[in-house]
């Protein structure tokens, strides 16, 4: 029990071989000792006093003595033996068609599973059908769809049509980067007939599960569900009330008039290997923390480290209950961070390309090898903080520019699918997490390098500490497909053509999403007034335009 609550291995097959020689049965073993950490630790979870690193480190820990035991388990079997005892419920996860994005997905079923839920992890790009067949099949309690590009979030409205078309009414979760409670309540919520639940926190998953499968609490939870998605939509339809601009009228005031950039001093394509000790410092560790649910406040953890002084400094620091052990997690996840990028064993790629473009009215046509590929922009349809309505395209000049297109990657699967393998859920999601950053890191590694010395249209640019650079305290932007400014992910398509990006390992789903995951490309523009915005609504004037400029 206790080597189970900690995640400690080191014992563990001796302990097991000694119980077993003692007369333990090996069912014994799991359902007594074994079940009582995981529980324990569920309990410890959802009441805050236990985090996620530690939690996935005893989902190891509780694989490696299942691992141990199966043998002696199939032996009791198959002279008749007992079985293990029922779990809590059975769950289906799945990441939706078109998304490869799972390490929300993968956490969420680690931490349902040290709550005795039993998990049917369908992987990542699954079909709605395939979903469909295997909740009809295997009937479980309850269905949970991840995704994080933007495309998902159709695609999940999609399954929820088909798993009603089958007759299936399974209380639905949802959740990922793009997911919200009010996507959930407009668009998923009134084409299906079971409940869904917007779960945007891993330790909510196991309450609100116990929640819809106790008896006593679930008709009451259900009601609750369908009248706050309800409310919401209320909600929603009274605030979008008011009228946006129409498009053309919004094209008379754009954000500006650009004037043409510099032209760069190494124009063309080239591919770049980065090496990752020079991205350790370009880290922003704070998303790393919120996939681990430690507290962003926490990230000093990951610069001291290094020191024991400054280790036990910084836990006297944070000393006092819960702050103490916050702390503790977090440096013990440093350390072992900091071992894997240490074990890293290759550069990280990157292919940027510096072409002719100019802009056609909310258009941003880029020349390549005597083709032009045309991107199409939107517009904001209300207009910005200084009466404007911005788009992208603003910032490209009509009469000839430059821009660029870019794409980095890290591509960890194949290590991942070995731990995995392995039973090391908690190495291959420290790994796949610290591959998010490194790409991240990479991106703005190499906007530097084209800002200072390919374009060169901010040579003398001084060095930035970590958070001016991460708030983009320079000249340009890098947007990418997906986000505020132009949330259309099957776009990358077009940056595929700018870029080559398959040189360095990358492709594309249907929809856009990049493959390997720890990838992100985009493009560069350089003038001085170019910024991000949030798009915002835009209305059926503006989809019909889109549509026809994009060439649908």
């Amino acid at each position: 029990y206790y080597f189970k609550l900690h995640g400690i291995q080191a014992h563990l097959s001796g302990d097991i071989s000694e119980a077993i020689a003692g007369g333990m049965k090996p069912v014994a073993v799991i359902d007594g000792p074994l079940m009582e950490g995981m529980n324990r630790v569920g309990e410890l979870f959802g009441e805050g006093k236990m985090f996620l690193p530690q939690v996935v480190k005893t989902a190891r820990t509780m694989k490696s003595a299942v691992a141990i035991l199966q043998p002696e388990i199939d032996r009791c079997n198959s002279c008749g033996g007992s079985k293990v005892v029922g779990s809590a419920g059975k769950i289906l996860f799945a990441t939706v068609k078109g998304d490869v994005h799972d390490i929300g997905k993968n956490i969420v079923s680690i931490v349902l599973a040290c709550n005795n839920y039993e998990v049917i992890d369908l992987g990542v790009m699954v079909p709605a059908e395939t979903i469909v067949q295997t909740a009809l099949r295997e009937r479980p309690d309850i269905i949970c769809l991840s995704g994080l590009i933007t495309p998902s979030l159709d695609e999940m409205v999609t399954v929820a049509r088909e798993l009603r078309r089958a007759g299936v009414s399974i209380p639905l979760m949802v959740g990922g980067a793009t997911t919200s409670g009010l996507h959930t309540a407009l668009k998923i919520d009134p084409v299906y007939d079971g409940p869904v639940i917007h779960v945007p926190d891993a330790a909510q998953n196991p309450l609100l599960a116990s929640r819809l499968l106790n008896p006593s609490t679930r008709e009451t939870y259900i009601r609750e569900l369908k009248e706050n998605a309800r409310l919401l939509r209320t909600d929603m339809e009274q605030r979008s009330a008011h009228p946006l601009v129409p498009l053309a009228e919004a094209r008379l005031r754009p954000a500006c008039v650009a004037a043409p950039s510099a032209m760069p001093a190494c124009r063309g394509r080239r591919v770049v290997d980065i090496p990752v000790e020079e991205l350790v410092p370009l880290v922003n560790w704070r998303p790393f923390l919120n996939v681990w649910k430690l507290p962003a406040t926490l990230c000093d953890a990951f610069y001291v480290h290094s020191c024991p002084s400054c280790r036990e400094s910084y836990i006297t620091a944070h000393s006092g209950n819960e702050g103490r052990d916050k702390a503790s997690a977090a440096l013990s996840l440093a350390r072992d961070a900091f071992d894997a990028i240490r074990a890293f064993d290759r550069q990280v790629r990157g292919v940027v390309n510096l072409v002719e473009a100019r802009s056609e009215g909310d258009d941003i046509v880029a020349k390549i090898d005597g083709t032009e590929v045309r991107i199409p922009t939107m517009r904001r349809q209300q207009p910005d903080s200084s009466g404007r309505f911005p788009a992208l395209a603003d910032f490209v000049c009509r009469d000839g520019d430059w821009i660029g297109a870019f794409a980095v990657s890290v591509d960890v699967r194949e290590e991942c699918e070995v731990l995995r393998s392995q039973g090391d859920d908690y190495r291959a999601l420290l790994l796949q997490a610290l591959a998010d950053r490194l790409a991240e890191a990479a991106s703005e590694w190499l906007h530097r390098l084209v800002r200072r010395e390919l374009w060169r249209y901010a040579a003398e640019e001084p060095d930035m500490p970590l958070q001016e650079l991460l708030q983009g305290r320079y000249q340009g932007i890098r947007p990418a497909m997906g986000y505020n400014s132009l949330p259309d992910t099957s776009l990358n398509h077009r940056i595929a053509v700018l870029t080559g990006m398959d040189e360095i390992g990358v492709s594309l789903t249907q929809p856009g999403a990049l493959n390997p995951s720890s990838s992100i490309c985009g493009l560069y523009i350089a003038a001085p007034e170019a910024h991000y915005f949030n798009l915002g609504p835009v209305g059926d004037d503006q989809r019909e335009d889109y549509l026809r400029r994009k060439g649908m």
